[in-house]
């Protein structure tokens, strides 16, 4: 198949059909019941399945992605259900086709959505804090880059330059970093940005309203009506049938329901994120997080796919050499390799 690092769009069925693969090649004993309940014990812990099949595991790792994440603003989270959704809520845009619909947001699920809804036949506008959509710049082919431009803006996977490089390859030393350092780089770097090829298929084709705050919304004769402030002062109202909030996912172990309240309270939180030792190990012993939970004790590079290298090659070494530590005093290679299988089960297989 054809690749390049880049300028070469991988296709979304191509992405899902390697990730599937790897799966039933390398993991093939995956179990995909759902966790709903996961509770600490005196020798570890225990998950309920959705079935009600009970699982004992001595450590957990919950890599649950951006499942349970998603952010809603005040101004709309309290609004019913039938009039507010999250992005993240929709893969199927049917029931849309010839109702308006209102985007909140300036990034790529928000642009994302705004292009499928308008090509799928909604009558869709798009509203955004930010005064423009920064849609990126083409990238220049390799084989055209100067060497000075390859020194001054390196390329990694996760964006150009310098501060990408940090965040790409020095994840433990960003580990080292005092929280603010930590919270101002998560929370900036590579912020609200859509894909390039989105562009000819949004702007003049969809209504923008950027510079906008959202002051107030309201429902009024079944339909959503959002009250806001322009960047000039003035306030305006815009109304539709449904309005869909593509803005983004904030960590807080808080809403990880499947969490036992008890367990909750005692997991060490920063600005909502776990607190994580090197080795991904969180203030309750046993119990782990990777993703996009462990970004702000790793950085940006942990919100991506990319990550999964660092991580998966850190928690494995971790996880077996206090496995074979277990070994030594006692345990049998079997209840090891049982105890690691535990271990990789997960919350959700699916994330």
């Amino acid at each position: 198949m054809p690749y390049a690092d880049q300028g070469f769009r991988v296709s979304l069925e191509t992405f899902t059909s390697y990730g599937l693969e790897f799966q039933t090649r390398i993991v093939p004993e995956l179990d995909e019941r759902q966790v709903v309940s996961l509770d600490q014990n005196s020798s570890g812990f225990e998950l309920t399945l959705e079935d009600g099949e009970v699982v004992a595991a001595r450590k957990v790792v919950v890599a649950v992605g951006i499942t349970h994440f998603g952010y809603t603003p005040p101004e709309l989270c309290r609004l019913p259900h039938e009039f507010v959704t999250h992005s993240s809520e929709h893969n199927l845009l049917d029931r849309f086709v010839g109702r308006e619909v209102i985007v909140v947001g300036a990034g790529a699920s928000a642009v994302d959505l705004a292009a499928l809804l308008n090509e799928k036949g909604a009558s869709v506008q798009l509203v955004a804090r930010k005064p423009a959509i920064h849609f990126p710049d083409p990238s220049p082919a390799p084989a055209t880059r100067s060497l000075w431009n390859k020194i001054r803006r390196p390329v990694t996977g996760i964006g150009s330059g310098w501060r990408s490089m940090f965040c790409a390859h020095a994840p433990l030393l960003f580990h080292s970093m005092p929280l603010m350092f930590r919270s101002v780089v998560v929370q900036r770097f590579l912020g609200p940005a859509p894909g390039l090829a989105l562009k000819e298929r949004v702007v003049g084709k969809v209504p923008l309203h950027l510079g906008f705050q959202i002051n107030h919304a309201e429902v009024r004769n079944c339909r959503i009506t959002l009250v806001m402030t322009g960047a000039d002062g003035a306030e305006c109202e815009l109304s539709a049938d449904h309005v869909i909030a593509g803005t983004g996912y904030r960590v807080d172990v808080g809403r990880l329901s499947f969490l036992k309240p008890e367990l909750r309270a005692i997991i060490r939180v920063e600005n909502g994120s776990p607190v994580l030792s090197s080795n991904f190990e969180s203030s309750v012993r046993g119990l782990y997080f990777a993703g996009l939970a462990s970004a702000l004790s790793f950085g940006p590079l942990l919100r991506f796919a990319m990550g999964a290298k660092f991580a998966s090659r850190r928690l494995s070494m971790h996880l077996a050499k206090t496995a074979s530590v277990k070994g030594q005093t006692g345990m049998s290679r079997r209840t090891i390799s049982r105890e690691v299988k535990a271990e990789n089960v997960g919350t959700d297989a699916r994330n």
